[in-house]
């Protein structure tokens, strides 16, 4: 029971607080998280797609 509460609760501190997480990480960095976020979801989308091809 644990295994499925404790990710959730962790998933819906991040989309609760997901502004100050990015004004954070620009402030510190000067890069949006946001771009960061899709170019890893870029990857893992082209790596599925690469694996279910060959």
């Amino acid at each position: 029971m644990l295994k499925f509460v404790i990710p959730a609760i962790i998933v819906f501190f991040v989309v609760l607080f997901w502004e100050k997480i990015n004004e954070i990480f620009y402030k510190k960095f000067n890069i949006k998280i946001n771009l960061i976020v899709l170019l890893i979801f870029l990857i893992i989308v082209s790596l599925i797609s690469a694996l279910l091809y060959f």
